[in-house]
């Protein structure tokens, strides 16, 4: 293959990894090594389900598609054996799925990641992960929104058994 066309292909992958980051809303970089052939299926198929790509990039096209996309804190992080999970929908499904599972993985370990388009600390990556999916955020919400209706149900229901139990018996 001719040196230009190398090149040229080398160009178009780290365009393709430039896309990626500037679309995604949040991506986590790991540490795989180690993981045994059923873990890296199974971590896989967990982020799949959370709408997660997980994939293993060389770190050159890594470092020139994050300083393209202007993630230059993420240079540090590119070193060994590295796989990046990008979420285009939720922000913290990466990071939920990945901790998660690195408690049952010794093997796998975060390296760091970006959030909402800025280089996240390993702080802010860990406290994404507590943070509950779309679902649960909703129903969280859900029950706030019920609490008032409820309480005022509640004094409505007393008050009517209070009137009832003053009335004289017949």
């Amino acid at each position: 293959m001719p040196k230009e066309a190398t090149i040229a292909k080398k160009a178009a992958v780290v365009d393709e990894v430039t896309d990626k980051f500037s679309r995604a809303k949040s991506a986590v970089v790991v540490d795989y090594l180690g993981l045994t052939v059923e873990e890296d299926t199974n971590l896989r198929k967990q982020l799949r389900d959370e709408g997660v790509e997980l994939e293993v990039i060389k770190n050159t096209y890594l470092r020139r598609a994050a300083e393209k996309s202007g993630y230059e804190g993420l240079d540090d992080t590119f070193t060994g054996p590295t796989a990046v999970a990008f979420s285009y929908e939720d922000v913290a499904a990466p990071a939920r799925v990945i901790y998660k599972f690195a408690k049952t993985a010794k093997n796998l370990e975060v390296k760091g990641g970006m959030i909402e388009g800025k280089v996240a600390s390993m702080d802010q990556l860990s406290e994404l992960s507590t943070l509950p999916d779309r679902e649960g955020l909703l129903s969280m919400l859900l029950s706030v929104l019920q609490a008032p209706v409820r309480n005022v149900a509640y004094a409505l229901n007393a008050v009517a058994d209070s009137k009832g139990d003053d009335e004289p018996a017949a």
